[in-house]
């Protein structure tokens, strides 16, 4: 039932995890930031991916599901101060720029799992002066799609990070329907909080929008599909983001919000040698 493919296209290597009985998959691309660049239900593409920005490294890629480690979002000027020391950093961190490792792939009659890690090395080190290593296994189970994560300091001091994820989904509209325990969400084009009811309009928003305080579960009704999204207590904010003229909708969760490395309120600190595990999983129809 359940299998695991690898192939080329063009230079870049995929994995794609398939479910034949339900004919549902998630396509990997370790090699540009162990991103997602697929994940099909009953037949159907739910993520949206301009090719054109895949295969080109010199772009962030605009699509799939980019991995967002050691922050999410932007940092004022590019920069932040860590100890007395200041160090630039590329919007949503390092682990979508760098290729990550493959170290195990299996499928049994239950479900398909592929596991990846990325590593620190003289490079990150210039960008945030820790030593780590995240380690993330993605599993097709039915229709239902984990990310199961392990962050890891390697080093001998505390490990500041705040991470997250930049889900694409199809969408011809921009209107969302949401049932979720949010109450309020922060609006960036005008800088102000707001209560949440059932619909959320994104039409004309240039900035993001994110979701406050959700928990356990967020369901989202799209025009080319219906999103759940399950997340462990770790993920406390929901982004909505969207641009105008491209059929997509991104819904983030984020660990904390953009800039956090400048305020310090919400910091994961991972103590030496330990590891923040956590998931989400994200089931579509």
């Amino acid at each position: 039932m359940y299998s695991v493919d690898k192939y080329r296209d063009r230079e870049l290597e995929i994995y794609e995890l398939r479910n034949a009985e339900s004919d549902s998959w998630i396509k990997v691309c370790p090699e540009r930031g162990g991103i997602v660049i697929g994940y099909g239900v009953n037949g159907k593409e739910l993520l949206y991916l301009n090719k054109e920005t895949f295969f080109d490294p010199s772009q962030n890629i605009r699509g799939g599901i980019p991995v967002l480690f050691p922050i999410s979002g932007q940092l004022e000027n590019g920069e932040y101060e860590w100890e007395g020391k200041t160090y630039r950093m590329p919007n949503h961190g390092l682990a979508r720029v760098n290729p990550w490792k493959v170290e195990e792939v299996e499928s049994s009659s239950d479900q398909a799992s592929i596991v990846l890690s990325f590593n620190s090395s003289p490079s990150t080190l210039q960008s945030y002066p820790f030593e780590f290593e995240v380690v993330f296994t993605y599993i097709l189970k039915g229709t239902s799609f984990v990310i199961q994560q392990e962050y890891r300091n390697n080093g001998t001091a505390p490990m500041p990070m705040y991470a997250g994820f930049h889900p694409y989904f199809k969408s011809q509209s921009k209107k969302l329907n949401l049932e979720t325990n949010a109450e309020i969400y922060y609006d960036y084009n005008d800088n102000s909080y707001k209560e949440l009811s059932g619909e959320m309009n994104m039409n004309g928003k240039a900035e993001a929008v994110v979701l406050v305080n959700t928990k356990d579960e967020l369901r989202a009704d799209l025009s080319d599909s219906k999103i759940v999204m399950e997340m462990e207590d770790d993920f406390r904010y929901i982004m909505l983001w969207v641009q105008e003229g491209k059929n997509f909708v991104c819904i983030e969760p984020w660990m904390a919000r953009t800039g956090e490395f400048q305020r310090g309120d919400e910091l994961r600190m991972i103590q030496p040698r330990e590891s923040l595990r956590t998931s989400v999983t994200i089931s579509g129809q």
